[in-house]
């Protein structure tokens, strides 16, 4: 006849349950890792478009400068470079982005940079929402800078070749009263952009429907650091 042991079943359950419990703690640690993780790339996300955004608003702000003086290419190297945008206009871009992707622009955190603009954003959501203690109502900041690059290089025609024609010598051959008199054509200036050119006849300029180019020819808007 077989006795059971009940003691080895006995010694074995405490084991059992410390296994389950260090297993439940493990998995609760990654969960609460993997929760931060995740808003902290959501920051990061936000912060990049955002700064994306302000930049980009600058260009397209360039570009329209740009367009404004395009008859007097002696006021192009300024705007071509990059000089010429507002601020305040890039910065509410960038809190609209920040503002789509979950999180809000801090105060002061839109700065311009030399080159562009460095944003700083902090998530809506926080951390935890309720789940991991001590987390509650921390948020997380990220910060993104993003760069507007000139693509562009061009020559201002000679001024001496857009000056007025000297008037005609009294044995000039008149023109024909039943002709229409043709304009002297205006200087064209070639602008290189990335690589391709554009050659732009200043006399015959549509402000209203240009073929030049476009605000991403002009400029190039990355992330950078």
């Amino acid at each position: 006849m077989r006795v059971r042991r009940s003691g080895d079943s006995g010694q074995a359950f405490p084991t059992y349950i410390a296994a389950v419990a260090g297993l439940l703690f493990v998995a609760f640690a990654y969960f609460a890792v993997g929760q931060a993780t995740s808003t902290r790339n959501g920051a990061q996300t936000a912060a990049d478009a955002a700064a994306l955004a302000a930049a980009q608003d600058a260009r397209a702000q360039l570009r329209d400068k740009w367009l404004e003086v395009l008859v007097d290419p002696a006021l192009w190297d300024g705007i071509l470079q990059g000089d010429g945008y507002f601020e305040g206009p890039a910065c509410r871009r960038a809190d609209d982005l920040a503002g789509s992707n979950g999180a809000e622009v801090v105060p002061g955190g839109c700065t311009r940079l030399v080159d562009g603009f460095k944003v700083t954003v902090s998530t809506t959501g926080t951390i935890g929402r309720s789940i991991v203690p001590g987390t509650e109502s921390q948020h997380v900041t990220a910060s993104a800078e993003a760069v507007i690059e000139p693509n562009c290089s061009f020559e201002a025609p000679d001024p001496a070749t857009s000056s007025p024609s000297p008037p005609q010598s009294p044995t000039a051959t008149p023109a024909d009263p039943g002709g229409e008199e043709e304009e002297e054509p205006g200087p064209t200036v070639g602008i290189t952009c990335d690589g391709r050119t554009w050659d732009i006849e200043i006399g015959e300029i549509d402000p209203e429907d240009p073929v030049l180019p476009d605000a991403s020819d002009l400029f190039t808007v990355r992330l950078t650091g």
